[in-house]
Order: structure tokens, then C-alpha cells, then sequence
């Protein structure tokens, strides 16, 4: 009997086919698929979506911001660079100023140094030149003093004998030329 039994239950099987494709089921399998289809809908349209949604406004304005906040600090940047080439605008500006002034400074005390070199030298130049003129006059009066005592020798020598007034005058006579 349970063979006969089982027999039944697989030619009921076999002839019913699959359940889904049963049009007997239709409408109690459309009516499960609305219900279904409606609560999903309700679950995503109340509660999935509107999550979604807010994460997305809320990266939105996360972006937008962080777009600004780097504008900002891209303008800063620039702001400063400007400072920065200013401030070394400046900088170089007073440096070179600060040069001129040095090289005044050191220029000045170069014409007062120079100066006072060209004292020293020029009174150096003048002791010089006296004490020149003064070895040309000895040495001058030397040479006569030598060519009167050298003509007088020499006259002497010869046997004969000198006036000194014509002796002098002579050797003045011979020394000019």
C-alpha cells in the first residue's frame, strides 16, 4: 500500500508540475508579489533613500566646503607669496641702500686718509726738496772749495803764486759755465 501510495503522490507530482506555473496559485501569487513589492517600496522610499540621500547632501556639502576652505587657503597662499616677494622687494631695497650708504661712509673716510697722505707726502716732498737744495749748495760750494784748493795746489806745484780773490773769482768764473 505504500508503494501504491507513492505511486499516487508521483503521478499527482508529475501531472501538477511545477507549483509557480500552477494558474490555479495567479492570483494569490500576485497579490504576495504587490504586498512585497509595496513593502520594499515603503522600506526605501521611508527609510534606505532619504539615508542615502542625506549622506549624499551631507559628502555634498562636505566637498563644497572643503572647495572653499582650499580656495581660501589657496588665496591666503597667494596673499602671502605677495607679502613675501614684497617684504623681499624691501629687504633688498634697504640692503642696497644700506651698501650706498657704507660705501659713502667708506669713501669719505678714504678721500680724508688720502688726503692726509697727500700732506704727509707733499710736506715729506718739501723737507725733500729743501734738504736737496741744501746738498746741492754744500755740495756746490764743496766743488768750488775743492777746485780752489785743487788750482791752488797745482799752481804751487808749477812755482807760482795766487791771489785769492783771483783765485775765487776763477774758479766762480769757470764753475757757472
Amino acid at each position: 500500500m505504500a508503494t501504491e501510495e507513492a505511486a499516487g503522490h508521483g503521478a499527482e507530482a508529475s501531472g501538477a508540475g511545477m507549483p509557480q506555473l500552477d494558474f490555479s496559485t495567479f492570483p494569490n501569487q500576485i497579490f504576495w508579489l504587490l504586498v512585497t513589492l509595496g513593502v520594499i517600496y515603503f522600506v526605501l522610499t521611508r527609510i534606505a533613500l532619504p539615508r542615502i540621500g542625506s549622506v549624499l547632501a551631507e559628502r555634498k556639502g562636505t566637498i563644497t566646503n572643503d572647495l572653499a576652505a582650499a580656495e581660501e587657503l589657496k588665496q591666503k597662499a597667494v596673499d602671502a607669496e605677495k607679502a613675501y616677494q614684497d617684504a623681499l622687494t624691501k629687504a633688498r631695497a634697504e640692503a642696497g641702500k644700506i651698501v650706498a650708504e657704507a660705501k659713502a661712509d667708506i669713501q669719505k673716510d678714504l678721500d680724508i686718509a688720502t688726503a692726509k697722505a697727500d700732506a704727509q707726502i707733499a710736506a715729506r716732498a718739501a723737507e725733500s726738496e729743501k734738504t736737496i737744495s741744501e746738498i746741492r749748495a754744500g755740495a756746490a760750494d764743496a766743488v768750488a772749495d775743492v777746485a780752489k784748493e785743487t788750482t791752488a795746489a797745482l799752481v804751487a806745484a808749477l812755482g807760482g803764486s795766487v791771489d785769492a780773490k783771483a783765485l775765487a773769482a776763477a774758479v766762480a768764473v769757470r764753475l757757472k759755465g
